[in-house]
């Protein structure tokens, strides 16, 4: 083929053209730091930089904000459980107080006082919050573990009440001592003043104790105004399906089809009384004639003799009972955190009726989750960052708060019966007849004080066990946390070796060697150079200079 001077040019064109194009590549690296920039210019490189991106974005999302956030929840958990150890052992030392010597009504009062305060300080741990999300709520964490002040004013503009379902077991069962000393309150002078001291009587009282005191009555209607299904009646259901309803129609049995019982069934000979009044309510239950049960709904019991506990009671029975109620207060724990319940609104404007109902169910599973909330903190890795509320703040800390304020009452009621009878046995001259009835009298109800005092010596003692018990609980959920935590930094460790590793990855893959593209970009330099003087001086002769 013959060569000519427009093919050399064209020639040499061409490949000072390819020059240039290598000097803007690597001039492109030098000034991007990549070696691509655009996947053209390797698609290899391209597809390996994709995953490598993602990969590194998806750890820094794990790293920097996932774990981040679970860090957080958990360490302000790790501070709200803290400061409930804190009240509990302030709790145990009052009871160690009380323990310690008899008290007078003033004494307790004071202790009282302290327990108080430091009860309401318990619950008011609930209802931390991280960022607007309560922390111990579970799933639900824009409502707070106790109704607030402004739930209250709420309520009193839209009325709420809740039919609960509690269960509760055999080993539930629980005992109130009573003392009775009417019998000093008899007529002035009996035959024989032996007897006073003698009708003094101290029982104890089995009972269920729900979780709430202040309970609707029988009679009460719902936020409707009618008497709904449940609306103020109190049910029994025992594990094999049985019920026992008491309301304002009376009492029915049923099995757990809904069928009524036979009347030879044991369950149909048990009898429901309501009593409002707690103290008339003991009394009743105190007196061996009694065989029924009697449901306070003033103090949140059930209430049955010992006679009735061994006829009808045996290791292993639970049971279900549904009771309703509408008077809630600052501080009382909201009832969706712990039980199966209904929520009835008044949402009426002006004279307009107009009732929402609301069902929940707080053991309901979610993928074998019992409103446990869960981050993705890795790679199919998940971590649980919450504590719920009946983990920790169980209703019993306040409940025993009411037996307590009912102690105290006892107490204070059986001083004042001493002064009354030292009163009046003053009034009479030493040897009369009167005088020596009323020193009779006065002997009884030191006797009657002595049940009381020790009463109240052994409730302090035992309460000694229950706040170790609480705190035991309250521990196992510290060490749960902790746990969580110390994983969770094993995991944050992992990740930020991860991201090191990928970002190491990514350079490796896009970036360049600077000191290699700098010689690469030098020597095309010097070449594109060469070429230019070698082609000036091939397109300075041609065939004409031969001829």
């Amino acid at each position: 083929m013959r060569m000519t001077n427009k093919i050399m040019r064209n020639n040499s064109i061409y490949n000072i053209n390819q020059n240039k194009i290598l000097q803007d590549q690597l001039t492109n690296q030098m000034t991007s730091q990549s070696k691509i920039v655009r996947p053209s210019d390797d698609p290899v490189v391209a597809i390996r930089a994709l995953r490598l991106r993602s990969n590194v974005t998806t750890v820094t999302q794990y790293n920097d904000k996932n774990v981040e956030d679970a860090k957080q929840w958990l360490k302000l958990t790790e501070d709200a459980l803290l400061t409930v150890n804190s009240v509990l052992d302030g709790l145990y030392e009052q009871a160690e107080t009380g323990a310690n010597k008899y008290q007078t009504s003033e004494d307790v009062k004071i202790i009282m006082e302290q327990m108080k305060s430091l009860t309401n300080a318990f619950y008011d741990n609930g209802n931390v919050d991280y960022a607007g999300r309560f922390i111990f709520s579970g799933y639900r964490t824009d409502t707070p573990v106790t109704f607030t002040q402004e739930d209250i004013l709420e309520m009193e503009k839209h009325p709420i009440s809740f039919e609960i379902e509690e269960t509760i077991d055999y080993k539930q069962i629980s005992t109130v001592n009573y003392t009775n000393y009417d019998v000093v309150d008899g007529p002035n002078i009996v035959s024989d003043v032996t007897s006073y001291e003698q009708g003094v009587t101290n029982t104890d009282i089995y009972r269920f104790r729900l979780s709430y005191d202040g309970l609707d009555s029988i009679d009460k209607t719902n936020n409707g105004g009618n008497k709904g299904t449940m609306a103020g009646a109190i049910q029994i259901q025992d594990k094999d399906g049985n019920t026992i309803r008491l309301d304002d129609t009376g009492m029915s049995w049923t099995n757990r089809l809904g069928n009524p019982l036979p009347t030879t069934d044991p369950l149909t000979q048990i009898n429901i009384v309501e009593e409002m009044d707690p103290e008339a309510a003991y009394k009743k239950v105190a007196d061996p004639s009694f065989k029924g049960m009697i449901y306070c709904p003033t103090s949140g019991e059930l209430l049955f003799g010992q006679e009735f506990y061994q006829n009808n009671f045996k290791e292993g029975d639970n049971f279900t009972i549904t009771y309703n109620k509408s008077t809630w207060g600052d501080g009382d724990a909201n009832p969706v955190h712990y039980f199966k319940c209904i929520e009835t609104k008044d949402v009426a404007d002006g004279t307009m009726t107009n009732v929402r109902k609301t069902a929940y169910n707080v053991r309901e599973k979610m993928e074998g989750k019992d409103q446990d909330i869960y981050y993705d903190v890795g790679f199919n890795q998940q971590i649980q960052v919450n504590s719920r509320a009946d983990e920790v703040f169980t209703h019993d800390v306040r409940r025993d708060m009411d037996d307590f304020e009912h102690c105290l009452k006892e107490l204070e009621a059986i001083e004042t019966k001493e002064k009354e009878m030292e009163d009046k046995m003053n009034e009479f001259a030493e040897g009369t007849p009167q005088y020596e009835d009323y020193k009779k009298r006065l002997e009884a109800v030191k006797k009657a004080g002595t049940y009381i005092r020790e009463s109240i010596h052994k409730k302090f003692e035992n309460q000694i066990t229950k706040y170790q018990k609480y705190q035991d609980e309250t521990r196992v959920a510290m060490t749960n946390n902790a746990t969580r935590g110390s994983r969770l930094d094993l995991i944050s460790t992992r990740l930020t070796n991860q991201k090191a590793t990928f970002k190491e990855l990514q350079t490796d893959n896009e970036g360049i060697d600077v000191t290699e593209v700098a010689v690469e970009l030098t020597s095309s330099e010097m070449t594109y150079s060469a070429a230019l003087m070698a082609t000036s001086k091939i397109m300075q002769t041609n065939l004409m200079n031969y001829i």
